[in-house]
């Protein structure tokens, strides 16, 4: 990826937002607006969900990994877009299920966290000028489940999605099979095993999705770093559109 110039947004800069709901339960969040188009034109939107390492309330922790690549990728590609990066609380899970087996059944309802993810989106979408054609989906290790989570349970508002060293329940691969898919994975990570990126991939692909994978040798964990790092990531998901036919609200 190029080196971030003084015109690239920094992680920091976002702006430090907390979204409540009709419960007045709350999420932290952080939020890049672009610039305002002179012409009205509405923005595309990235929701980016963190791994559980960022977890708390300072607001801050989650803009560790992944965030400023993001920025400085779209800045080098000339895409003013928005940015949304909610920090889910200690001791809670973007997915109420296992990292560290080889498969889980999505649970009936999103967890608590997730909830207000769903309540977060649906504002940003109301009140900024985003495009509801172009709002994308990304999340690394604990996010990495939380995208494969969301993908499953709202298919139809995300134009694409790349879901890093996570996984998801294969039986429902069906629901999302048409949402473009790139998904990461490293080929030496024990934290979540690779099988859980393959066994999510092969099911799309046996539902007669076309997804993306990309494994690294060599690499562990952070398979993020490599995958954020890569312009050719970051141009291919800003240049998917949303399927106006298709399927919305699943669960």
């Amino acid at each position: 990826m190029s080196s971030a110039s003084s015109k690239s947004p920094a992680a920091h800069s976002l702006k430090a937002l907390a979204f409540s709901d009709a419960k007045s339960r709350t999420l932290p969040y952080r939020l890049h607006r672009p610039p305002p188009s002179k012409t009205g034109a509405r923005r595309p939107l990235i929701l980016f969900l963190h791994g559980a390492g960022e977890r708390g309330s300072d607001n801050q922790s989650q803009l560790v990994h992944g965030v400023q690549p993001l920025l400085t990728g779209a800045a080098a590609l000339g895409e003013a877009l928005f940015l949304a990066a909610p920090q889910c609380p200690a001791e809670q899970t973007w997915v109420d299920a296992p990292w560290n087996t080889r498969s889980h059944t999505m649970p009936a309802r999103p967890s608590a966290p997730m909830k207000l993810v769903l309540g977060l989106l649906e504002k940003l979408m109301q009140e900024e000028a985003v495009d509801p054609d172009r709002v994308y989906l990304t999340g690394l290790s604990m996010g990495g489940f939380g995208t494969w989570d969301l993908l499953q349970r709202r298919p139809g508002l995300f134009a694409a999605a790349i879901p890093i060293c996570g996984g998801g329940d294969s039986r429902l691969a069906n629901r999302f099979k048409n949402v473009p898919l790139w998904a990461f994975h490293g080929a030496l990570d024990e934290a979540v095993i690779p099988f859980r990126s393959r066994a999510m991939v092969a099911a799309l692909q046996k539902a007669g999705g076309r997804p993306g994978y990309t494994e690294y040798p060599g690499v562990g964990h952070n398979s993020w770093a490599p995958a954020y790092a890569n312009p050719a990531v970051l141009g291919w998901l800003l240049a998917q559109h949303r399927t106006p036919a298709r399927p919305g609200r699943t669960a």
